[in-house]
């Protein structure tokens, strides 16, 4: 199975990042044959998504393009900004058409400097999958005072914190690759018809 993995922070020095290289560590250590793409906007952000248009110039997009429909689940990491997920995250969902991530499951990770971090839950359940057809599952992850967790190696010493964090994190990523496995069967069942809906109401 294909992951993507989305660091939606802008920053060049990204907790964000760190979280997302986590997730992928993973994903690749502890998920047989799991292989992961991990894409990060620090410091790399997309041109805003225009409808004029199309979205991002096809020459920055195409690479991101295949990646996403080759991709058969998604983990989209963002820190709250001001009580939201950044313009990067949403900018980029914006970007995304259901033909790259229609009907594929999606994992919510947040990120909070101290106990923030489920507004963007909010907003993305709200907003972020409407015509890419994004399919979030119910389960979803906020790391609190990312700075001072997920630093050291795994093993028993680490702080209660940063060991709950880390069940959790695996938990949900256990439940993402069976939410992959299931949601293969919708996208090849013939039901889907994005010709005729192309946007969700």
């Amino acid at each position: 199975m294909k992951f993507f993995v989305l660091s939606g922070s802008h920053r060049r020095e990204a907790q964000s990042l760190k979280v997302a290289k986590y997730v992928a560590t993973v994903l690749q250590r502890e998920h047989a044959g799991a292989q992961t793409h991990l894409f990060s906007l620090s410091g790399n952000p997309l041109p805003l998504w225009d409808e004029a248009t199309g979205g991002a110039p096809d020459e920055l997009w195409d690479p991101i393009s295949a990646e996403l429909k080759a991709a058969d689940a998604l983990v989209v990491v963002t820190p709250e900004w001001s009580g939201m997920a950044t313009p990067g995250v949403k900018n980029f969902l914006l970007n995304c058409t259901a033909d790259e991530i229609g009907h594929k499951p999606g994992l919510i990770v947040t990120v909070s400097a101290s106990r923030g971090g489920s507004y963007p839950v909010a907003e993305l359940r709200m907003s972020g999958y409407k015509n890419n057809r994004l399919a979030w599952i119910p389960e979803h992850v906020i790391i609190h005072h990312v700075e001072q967790n997920l630093n050291a190696p795994d093993g028993p010493d680490l702080a209660k914190e940063d060991a709950t964090i880390r069940k959790r994190l695996r938990y949900a990523l256990r439940l993402l690759e069976a939410y992959g496995q299931a949601l293969a069967s919708v996208r090849t069942s013939g039901v889907i018809d994005h010709q005729t809906f192309r946007s969700g109401m």
